[in-house]
Protein backbone atom coordinates (compact mmCIF):
# COMPACT_ATOMS: atom_id res chain seq x y z
CA UNK A 1 0.00 0.00 0.00
CA UNK A 2 1.60 3.34 -1.48
CA UNK A 3 2.16 6.03 1.86
CA UNK A 4 0.31 8.79 0.93
CA UNK A 5 2.27 11.35 2.67
CA UNK A 6 5.43 9.82 0.43
CA UNK A 7 6.85 12.29 -2.19
CA UNK A 8 9.24 10.40 -4.53
CA UNK A 9 9.85 13.76 -6.76
CA UNK A 10 11.18 15.57 -3.12
CA UNK A 11 8.67 18.41 -4.14
CA UNK A 12 6.56 20.32 -1.31
CA UNK A 13 3.69 21.18 -2.48
CA UNK A 14 2.45 24.93 -2.10
CA UNK A 15 0.31 25.30 1.06
CA UNK A 16 -2.14 27.55 1.43
CA UNK A 17 -4.02 28.58 4.92
CA UNK A 18 -7.55 30.28 5.55
CA UNK A 19 -5.75 33.44 6.44
CA UNK A 20 -3.59 33.54 3.10
CA UNK A 21 -6.14 32.19 1.15
CA UNK A 22 -6.51 35.29 -0.81
CA UNK A 23 -3.41 36.39 -1.71
CA UNK A 24 -2.68 34.27 -4.71
CA UNK A 25 -1.69 30.21 -5.42
CA UNK A 26 2.03 30.93 -6.75
CA UNK A 27 2.98 27.61 -8.07
CA UNK A 28 1.35 24.16 -7.56
CA UNK A 29 3.40 20.82 -7.17
CA UNK A 30 2.59 17.09 -7.80
CA UNK A 31 2.48 15.06 -4.34
CA UNK A 32 2.79 11.52 -5.72
CA UNK A 33 3.98 9.63 -8.90
CA UNK A 34 0.93 9.69 -10.84
CA UNK A 35 2.19 7.75 -13.71
CA UNK A 36 3.04 4.71 -11.48
CA UNK A 37 -0.69 4.96 -9.76
CA UNK A 38 -2.30 5.67 -13.84
CA UNK A 39 -0.32 2.44 -14.67
CA UNK A 40 -1.16 0.25 -11.82
CA UNK A 41 -4.84 0.86 -11.79
CA UNK A 42 -5.70 1.30 -15.83
CA UNK A 43 -3.47 -2.07 -16.81
CA UNK A 44 -4.62 -4.68 -13.82
CA UNK A 45 -7.67 -6.67 -13.37
CA UNK A 46 -9.32 -5.29 -9.94
CA UNK A 47 -10.86 -7.42 -7.62
CA UNK A 48 -14.35 -6.47 -6.04
CA UNK A 49 -16.55 -7.82 -3.20
CA UNK A 50 -20.18 -7.87 -2.35
CA UNK A 51 -21.65 -9.00 0.34
CA UNK A 52 -25.33 -8.86 2.11
CA UNK A 53 -26.09 -7.20 4.98
CA UNK A 54 -29.64 -7.45 5.52
CA UNK A 55 -30.24 -3.76 7.71
CA UNK A 56 -28.18 -1.55 9.97
CA UNK A 57 -28.16 -4.23 13.27
CA UNK A 58 -25.41 -6.52 10.98
CA UNK A 59 -22.10 -7.08 12.14
CA UNK A 60 -20.83 -4.29 9.96
CA UNK A 61 -17.19 -5.04 10.92
CA UNK A 62 -17.09 -8.39 10.14
CA UNK A 63 -18.14 -8.16 7.04
CA UNK A 64 -15.54 -5.71 6.23
CA UNK A 65 -13.33 -7.97 7.49
CA UNK A 66 -14.11 -10.14 5.38
CA UNK A 67 -14.20 -8.01 2.29
CA UNK A 68 -10.11 -7.02 3.39
CA UNK A 69 -9.88 -10.74 3.49
CA UNK A 70 -11.47 -11.21 0.10
CA UNK A 71 -9.19 -8.44 -1.74
CA UNK A 72 -5.93 -9.19 -0.12
CA UNK A 73 -5.85 -6.60 2.39
CA UNK A 74 -3.56 -7.40 5.64
CA UNK A 75 -3.17 -6.24 9.29
CA UNK A 76 0.45 -5.37 8.40
CA UNK A 77 -0.97 -2.98 5.60
CA UNK A 78 -3.02 -1.41 8.25
CA UNK A 79 -1.35 -1.76 11.59
CA UNK A 80 -0.17 1.74 13.04
CA UNK A 81 -2.06 3.50 10.16
CA UNK A 82 -3.99 6.88 9.94
CA UNK A 83 -7.45 5.79 8.27
CA UNK A 84 -9.52 8.89 6.84
CA UNK A 85 -13.02 7.54 6.49
CA UNK A 86 -14.74 10.14 3.68
CA UNK A 87 -18.54 9.42 4.11
CA UNK A 88 -21.02 10.87 2.04
CA UNK A 89 -22.70 13.50 4.39
CA UNK A 90 -25.21 15.72 2.32
CA UNK A 91 -28.00 17.23 3.77
CA UNK A 92 -29.65 17.20 7.63
CA UNK A 93 -32.35 14.16 8.08
CA UNK A 94 -33.04 12.57 10.33
CA UNK A 95 -35.46 10.27 9.22
CA UNK A 96 -33.57 9.58 5.71
CA UNK A 97 -31.69 6.86 5.81
CA UNK A 98 -31.21 7.12 1.94
CA UNK A 99 -29.75 9.88 1.64
CA UNK A 100 -26.50 10.16 4.15
CA UNK A 101 -23.94 7.38 4.83
CA UNK A 102 -25.88 5.98 7.84
CA UNK A 103 -23.80 6.71 10.89
CA UNK A 104 -23.87 2.90 12.08
CA UNK A 105 -21.70 2.08 8.82
CA UNK A 106 -18.97 4.40 9.63
CA UNK A 107 -19.05 3.49 13.04
CA UNK A 108 -18.32 -0.53 11.77
CA UNK A 109 -16.28 0.61 8.94
CA UNK A 110 -14.07 2.18 11.71
CA UNK A 111 -14.21 -0.60 13.88
CA UNK A 112 -13.24 -3.01 11.52
CA UNK A 113 -10.30 -0.64 10.69
CA UNK A 114 -9.24 -0.43 14.50
CA UNK A 115 -9.39 -4.16 15.18
CA UNK A 116 -6.54 -4.92 12.19
CA UNK A 117 -4.44 -2.24 14.48
CA UNK A 118 -5.50 1.03 12.92
CA UNK A 119 -3.74 3.94 14.88
CA UNK A 120 -6.49 6.74 14.23
CA UNK A 121 -9.52 7.19 12.39
CA UNK A 122 -10.52 10.58 10.94
CA UNK A 123 -13.80 11.71 9.54
CA UNK A 124 -13.62 13.76 7.26
CA UNK A 125 -16.30 15.77 4.76
CA UNK A 126 -17.32 18.81 3.42
CA UNK A 127 -20.73 19.07 2.34
CA UNK A 128 -21.59 20.39 -1.02
CA UNK A 129 -25.37 21.77 -0.33
CA UNK A 130 -25.52 22.64 3.33
CA UNK A 131 -23.10 25.64 5.10
CA UNK A 132 -23.35 24.32 8.49
CA UNK A 133 -21.79 21.27 8.34
CA UNK A 134 -22.28 20.38 12.44
CA UNK A 135 -25.94 20.52 11.60
CA UNK A 136 -25.29 17.91 9.21
CA UNK A 137 -23.77 15.72 11.85
CA UNK A 138 -26.20 16.81 13.97
CA UNK A 139 -29.64 15.58 12.20
CA UNK A 140 -27.76 12.70 10.40
CA UNK A 141 -27.09 11.11 13.62
CA UNK A 142 -23.60 10.97 13.40
CA UNK A 143 -22.37 13.40 16.02
CA UNK A 144 -23.85 11.06 18.41
CA UNK A 145 -21.64 8.23 17.21
CA UNK A 146 -18.83 10.42 17.17
CA UNK A 147 -18.85 11.23 20.59
CA UNK A 148 -19.43 7.67 21.59
CA UNK A 149 -16.22 6.41 19.64
CA UNK A 150 -12.37 6.89 19.14
CA UNK A 151 -12.58 8.67 15.61
CA UNK A 152 -11.83 12.38 14.99
CA UNK A 153 -14.47 14.07 12.65
CA UNK A 154 -12.76 17.42 10.52
CA UNK A 155 -14.41 19.65 8.33
CA UNK A 156 -12.90 19.44 5.06
CA UNK A 157 -15.06 23.18 4.02
CA UNK A 158 -12.73 25.10 5.78
CA UNK A 159 -9.14 23.24 6.26
CA UNK A 160 -6.02 24.72 5.20
CA UNK A 161 -5.42 23.32 1.22
CA UNK A 162 -2.24 22.39 -0.50
CA UNK A 163 -2.28 23.16 -3.66
CA UNK A 164 -1.77 20.72 -6.32
CA UNK A 165 -1.66 19.89 -9.89
CA UNK A 166 -4.39 18.22 -11.32
CA UNK A 167 -3.15 14.60 -12.60
CA UNK A 168 -5.48 14.01 -15.19
CA UNK A 169 -6.88 17.35 -16.80
CA UNK A 170 -9.81 16.70 -17.85
CA UNK A 171 -11.23 20.49 -16.73
CA UNK A 172 -9.71 23.18 -17.53
CA UNK A 173 -8.24 23.14 -13.89
CA UNK A 174 -3.98 23.42 -13.76
CA UNK A 175 -4.46 22.55 -9.69
CA UNK A 176 -6.73 21.66 -7.03
CA UNK A 177 -7.37 23.43 -3.87
CA UNK A 178 -6.89 20.06 -1.35
CA UNK A 179 -7.79 19.97 2.18
CA UNK A 180 -3.90 19.41 4.31
CA UNK A 181 -6.06 16.56 6.00
CA UNK A 182 -5.62 14.45 3.41
CA UNK A 183 -1.84 14.30 3.94
CA UNK A 184 -2.25 13.05 7.47
CA UNK A 185 -4.01 9.91 5.84
CA UNK A 186 -2.16 6.87 5.24
CA UNK A 187 -5.66 5.33 3.78
CA UNK A 188 -8.25 7.49 2.20
CA UNK A 189 -11.28 5.86 2.18
CA UNK A 190 -14.50 6.31 0.32
CA UNK A 191 -17.95 5.79 2.04
CA UNK A 192 -20.57 6.86 -0.10
CA UNK A 193 -24.05 5.81 -0.10
CA UNK A 194 -25.32 3.80 -3.40
CA UNK A 195 -27.93 6.64 -5.21
CA UNK A 196 -29.33 7.16 -8.37
CA UNK A 197 -28.62 10.72 -9.78
CA UNK A 198 -30.14 13.53 -11.72
CA UNK A 199 -27.46 14.56 -13.81
CA UNK A 200 -24.81 11.94 -14.35
CA UNK A 201 -27.05 8.73 -13.82
CA UNK A 202 -25.41 7.18 -10.12
CA UNK A 203 -23.58 8.52 -7.40
CA UNK A 204 -20.95 6.31 -6.19
CA UNK A 205 -17.44 5.74 -4.82
CA UNK A 206 -15.77 8.82 -7.03
CA UNK A 207 -18.42 11.38 -7.32
CA UNK A 208 -18.28 11.06 -3.02
CA UNK A 209 -15.11 12.54 -3.52
CA UNK A 210 -16.83 16.25 -4.83
CA UNK A 211 -16.81 16.23 -0.57
CA UNK A 212 -13.26 16.90 -1.14
CA UNK A 213 -12.97 19.80 -2.21
CA UNK A 214 -13.44 23.12 0.32
CA UNK A 215 -16.28 25.22 -0.17
CA UNK A 216 -14.45 27.88 0.80
CA UNK A 217 -12.72 27.83 -2.31
CA UNK A 218 -15.29 26.40 -4.50
CA UNK A 219 -18.10 27.41 -3.42
CA UNK A 220 -21.86 25.76 -2.36
CA UNK A 221 -22.60 23.61 -3.76
CA UNK A 222 -19.17 23.40 -5.29
CA UNK A 223 -19.82 25.74 -7.85
CA UNK A 224 -16.56 25.71 -9.91
CA UNK A 225 -17.06 21.78 -10.01
CA UNK A 226 -20.18 22.62 -11.89
CA UNK A 227 -18.98 25.17 -13.99
CA UNK A 228 -16.18 22.79 -14.78
CA UNK A 229 -18.24 19.98 -15.51
CA UNK A 230 -19.10 17.27 -13.27
CA UNK A 231 -18.13 14.35 -14.70
CA UNK A 232 -15.19 15.58 -15.56
CA UNK A 233 -14.59 17.15 -12.00
CA UNK A 234 -15.47 13.70 -10.98
CA UNK A 235 -12.08 11.75 -12.75
CA UNK A 236 -9.62 14.93 -12.49
CA UNK A 237 -10.48 15.20 -8.50
CA UNK A 238 -9.90 10.87 -8.14
CA UNK A 239 -6.92 10.80 -10.40
CA UNK A 240 -5.18 13.68 -8.41
CA UNK A 241 -6.53 12.61 -4.68
CA UNK A 242 -5.33 8.67 -4.91
CA UNK A 243 -7.79 6.68 -2.62
CA UNK A 244 -7.21 3.75 -1.88
CA UNK A 245 -10.07 1.68 -1.13
CA UNK A 246 -13.96 2.39 -1.19
CA UNK A 247 -16.67 0.59 0.77
CA UNK A 248 -20.09 1.32 -0.30
CA UNK A 249 -23.54 1.41 1.94
CA UNK A 250 -25.87 0.10 -0.33
CA UNK A 251 -27.79 -1.70 2.51
CA UNK A 252 -30.74 1.16 1.84
CA UNK A 253 -29.64 2.92 -1.14
CA UNK A 254 -31.93 5.35 -3.14
CA UNK A 255 -33.64 5.41 -6.01
CA UNK A 256 -35.60 8.35 -8.62
CA UNK A 257 -34.34 11.74 -8.19
CA UNK A 258 -31.49 11.51 -6.49
CA UNK A 259 -29.13 12.34 -4.49
CA UNK A 260 -31.28 13.99 -2.15
CA UNK A 261 -34.92 13.75 -3.57
CA UNK A 262 -35.24 10.00 -4.16
CA UNK A 263 -36.75 6.97 -2.63
CA UNK A 264 -35.08 4.71 -0.01
CA UNK A 265 -34.33 1.58 -1.82
CA UNK A 266 -33.46 -1.52 0.10
CA UNK A 267 -30.57 -3.39 -1.86
CA UNK A 268 -29.25 -4.98 1.50
CA UNK A 269 -25.75 -4.61 -0.37
CA UNK A 270 -22.18 -3.93 0.56
CA UNK A 271 -19.93 -3.19 -2.17
CA UNK A 272 -15.93 -3.25 -1.57
CA UNK A 273 -12.87 -2.42 -3.50
CA UNK A 274 -9.76 -0.76 -3.81
CA UNK A 275 -10.15 0.56 -7.75
CA UNK A 276 -12.46 2.77 -7.36
CA UNK A 277 -13.99 2.63 -11.12
CA UNK A 278 -14.58 -1.16 -10.61
CA UNK A 279 -16.15 -0.79 -7.43
CA UNK A 280 -18.77 2.14 -9.18
CA UNK A 281 -19.34 -0.30 -12.48
CA UNK A 282 -19.98 -3.34 -10.40
CA UNK A 283 -22.61 -0.77 -8.30
CA UNK A 284 -24.27 0.24 -11.39
CA UNK A 285 -24.62 -3.48 -12.19
CA UNK A 286 -26.28 -4.22 -9.08
CA UNK A 287 -28.48 -0.82 -10.33
CA UNK A 288 -29.54 -2.01 -13.78
CA UNK A 289 -27.68 0.41 -14.82
CA UNK A 290 -25.16 0.71 -18.23
CA UNK A 291 -21.70 1.75 -16.78
CA UNK A 292 -20.41 2.52 -19.97
CA UNK A 293 -23.13 5.15 -20.44
CA UNK A 294 -22.55 7.45 -17.22
CA UNK A 295 -19.40 9.35 -18.94
CA UNK A 296 -17.32 10.03 -16.08
CA UNK A 297 -16.95 6.19 -15.54
CA UNK A 298 -15.91 6.00 -19.31
CA UNK A 299 -13.46 8.72 -19.05
CA UNK A 300 -12.49 6.72 -15.75
CA UNK A 301 -11.86 3.34 -18.05
CA UNK A 302 -9.02 5.27 -19.94
CA UNK A 303 -6.90 6.34 -17.00
CA UNK A 304 -7.84 5.15 -14.05
CA UNK A 305 -9.15 1.55 -13.72
CA UNK A 306 -11.25 -0.86 -15.56
CA UNK A 307 -15.20 -0.83 -15.97
CA UNK A 308 -15.68 -3.93 -17.96
CA UNK A 309 -17.26 -7.21 -16.44
CA UNK A 310 -14.48 -9.37 -17.87
CA UNK A 311 -11.84 -7.67 -16.17
CA UNK A 312 -13.37 -7.41 -13.11
CA UNK A 313 -13.02 -10.27 -10.56
CA UNK A 314 -16.02 -10.24 -8.40
CA UNK A 315 -15.82 -12.07 -5.00
CA UNK A 316 -18.74 -12.41 -2.59
CA UNK A 317 -22.29 -12.40 -3.93
CA UNK A 318 -22.57 -12.37 -7.65
CA UNK A 319 -24.45 -9.23 -9.40
CA UNK A 320 -27.44 -11.86 -10.44
CA UNK A 321 -28.34 -12.68 -6.90
CA UNK A 322 -27.87 -9.20 -5.71
CA UNK A 323 -29.08 -6.62 -8.64
CA UNK A 324 -32.87 -5.13 -8.60
CA UNK A 325 -33.93 -2.69 -10.88
CA UNK A 326 -33.40 0.97 -9.82
CA UNK A 327 -36.34 3.89 -11.03
CA UNK A 328 -34.25 6.72 -12.69
CA UNK A 329 -35.70 10.50 -12.59
CA UNK A 330 -38.87 10.98 -14.91
CA UNK A 331 -36.73 12.53 -17.52
CA UNK A 332 -36.09 10.83 -21.16
CA UNK A 333 -32.38 11.98 -21.43
CA UNK A 334 -32.12 9.69 -18.23
CA UNK A 335 -32.91 6.58 -20.92
CA UNK A 336 -29.37 6.09 -21.66
CA UNK A 337 -28.09 4.78 -18.46
CA UNK A 338 -29.95 1.61 -19.15
CA UNK A 339 -28.65 -1.10 -21.01
CA UNK A 340 -29.74 -1.98 -24.22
Amino acid sequence: MADSNHDPSGKRPFRLSRRNLIVGTGGAAVIGGATAFFADRFLQPADVFIAKASDYHVDIASIVRHGFAELGITRRQIAGKSILLKPNLVEPATEAPHINTHPVFIHGVATAFLSMGAREIIVAEGPGHCRDTYLVLDESGMSAVLRDSKMSFVDLNHDDVDVVANHVGKTSLKELFLPQTLRRADWIVSLPKMKTHHWVGATLSMKNFFGVLPGICYGWPKNVLHREGIDQSIVDIVGTVKPHLAIVDGIVAMEGDGPVMGDPKIMQTVVMGTNLPAVDATCCRLMKLDPGYLAYLSMASRVLGPIAENRIVQRGETIASMAQLFRLVDDPMMAKFRPV
